[in-house]
């Protein structure tokens, strides 16, 4: 692919920047200018200047509501602006509206700042400017400062695939320490339980958008993203978000703005060069736009390009939500019905197949497709001595043909589908963790005996190496048919609800990312008593006749 063609492209792209700039100058009062426009890309927005940001737009637009999700470690407020005509200020209203509610969260990695900006100038836009017929079908939740402490622990180096653009950013973990893009089913962190408490249980965004920068993948795309994965999740909200959504978008992008997108991935130098296989990340529930795939949600992901300039990202950022919404506002009740017929479906799979089919538990990722014009700047072999052989990147920018890119997951672990779970009340960590969730449970009215499976461990592994602040837990054993007796106040967790899939993978004992994964069995395992050298884990599956 020519190189000249990618220039015409930088030039366009800088001449819109620059307008832009120039014409928020002259047009927005000088309070919510951001802090990039006032410093020509060379700083990003503190919490307080967010804050003086909402502040200020709230005086001047009546479209505008302004909460709370709740207060981080240090104590900053995690801001939530709703944007929507007539003024809406609770979930309760958004929802009876009966209108398309999407939300767009940015900086959840401290670091990748231009989601932040994008946020603030789309609100800009809606409340003041030329598209605030978004409103006449939406509700628009933003969120531009997810990760509030770490956005201030500015630091020149933190970000160094962006190339220092701006010189200094925030951290990527919260100021707990943990990566708040692999805890979404944990919820250690403080900002993913008011996140999923405050916001998605009672506000139930219909789509979810997250907003990243790469980590340095050398392709060409000015942004790449992917939809929510489909695993053990329900099928017609993935489809519609991968098969019509995205590509009719990413059309857009290239006509509207002259942008190159494409799927979210990496390759690796060690497979060869040109490259064969491009892949996405994983499928696990941790990240989030996967999580509320599990919940029956159309979710996107956004990455900007590392390698461009601050101002470009915040473009590419800024103009791709900006079409997510124009999409959304246009396909406002097909997307509401996509996102129904998939918790339907969810909840007649447990009516019709409980107790007759199995569900994965675990997973393998596969190519799903070949990409038929992959770009990506070029790399040469050089031998260097001792017959060693590296790649070097250059300038020139190619395209290759019928790239696989890997982001199908197939199961290599099953488990039955049940028609619940009992969990004993005494498990009080694990009943708290779904309820945080927003599943539905009951009590036990008196004590009971059940007929069901209960799980026998041949072994639970701890990974030896500490990750997002734990030692993962595998076990290894099977489900044995028995009856057993239950406790008045024991907790029963029927699948037959909107959030079955997620209940499914929250309490497998085997699941790849599920609540036994994640230490919440540990006090119980390591006090348990062995019998015939097996531990029972304390899941008991039953079905209904």
């Amino acid at each position: 692919m020519c190189l000249k063609k990618y220039s015409h492209k930088f030039l366009l792209l800088v001449c819109f920047i620059v307008s832009v700039y120039t014409h928020a100058q002259q047009v927005w009062p000088d309070n919510i200018i951001l802090t990039p426009e006032k410093t020509d890309f060379l700083k990003t927005s503190t919490h307080q200047d967010v804050m003086n940001f909402l502040s200020a737009i709230q005086k001047l637009s009546n479209n505008i509501y302004v909460f709370s999700m709740g207060n981080s470690l240090e104590g900053k407020q995690i801001p939530v602006a709703v944007l929507s005509k007539p003024r809406i200020d609770n979930a309760i209203a958004a929802r009876a509206s009966g209108k398309n509610i999407v939300y767009i969260q940015g900086n959840i990695h401290a670091g990748e700042v231009e989601g932040k900006e994008a946020v603030m100038m789309l609100m800009r836009d809606i409340l003041l400017g030329d598209k605030k017929y978004l409103l006449d079908s939406l509700i628009i939740i933003l969120v531009p400062i997810y990760n509030t402490d770490s956005n201030d622990k500015m630091a020149k180096g933190l970000r160094p695939s962006q190339e220092d653009s701006p010189p200094e950013t925030g951290e990527r973990e919260s100021s707990e320490g943990y990566d708040l893009n692999r805890d979404g089913i944990k919820m250690d962190a403080i900002e993913t339980r008011s996140l999923i408490t405050q916001v998605i249980n009672p506000w139930d965004p219909q789509v979810f958008v997250d907003i990243h920068t790469t980590n340095g993948t050398w392709h060409a795309y000015s942004l790449t993203w992917a939809p929510c994965y489909f695993s053990a999740g329900a099928y017609q909200s993935f489809d519609y978000t991968l098969n019509k959504m995205l590509p009719s978008i990413a059309d857009s992008m290239k006509s509207k703005y002259n942008l190159l997108t494409g799927p979210y991935g990496d390759y690796y130098l060690s497979e060869g060069w040109p490259p064969k296989n491009f892949y996405s990340y994983n499928h696990h529930p941790r990240y989030l736009v996967n999580y509320m795939g599990f919940r029956n949600r159309i979710a996107i992901l956004s990455e900007a390009f590392a390698h461009e300039r601050f101002y470009q990202r915040i473009h590419s950022s800024y103009s791709f939500v900006s079409e997510i919404l124009d999409y959304s506002y246009r396909h406002a009740t097909e997307i509401i019905y996509t996102n129904k017929l998939s918790e339907k479906a969810s909840i007649e799979n447990v009516q019709n197949n409980a107790g007759k089919m199995s569900k994965g538990t675990h997973f393998q990722m596969k190519p799903l497709y070949k990409i038929k014009d992959f770009i990506t700047y070029d790399y040469i072999q050089v031998d260097l001595k001792d017959s060693v052989k590296k790649f070097q990147r250059t300038g020139k920018i190619v395209s290759y043909k019928d790239v696989d890119y890997h982001a199908k997951f197939e199961a290599t672990k099953s488990s039955l589908l049940p028609s619940g779970y009992i969990i004993e009340a005494m498990y009080s960590k694990i009943v708290e963790n779904l309820k945080q969730h927003g599943v539905v449970l009951r009590k036990l009215k008196k004590d009971t005996v059940l007929s069901g499976y209960i799980y026998m461990a041949d072994s639970v592994v701890y990974n030896k190496v500490q990750y997002q602040k734990h030692h993962a837990a595998s076990c290894f054993g099977g489900y044995i048919y028995t009856q057993k007796k239950f406790k008045k106040g024991d907790y029963i967790v029927d699948m037959n609800q909107p959030l079955t899939n997620l209940i499914f993978y929250l309490l497998e004992p085997e699941s790849d990312d599920g609540l036994l994964y994640w230490n919440f069995f540990d006090e119980y395992i390591q006090t348990a008593k062995k019998v015939d050298s097996k531990i029972e884990i304390p899941v008991f599956k039953y079905m209904n006749k």
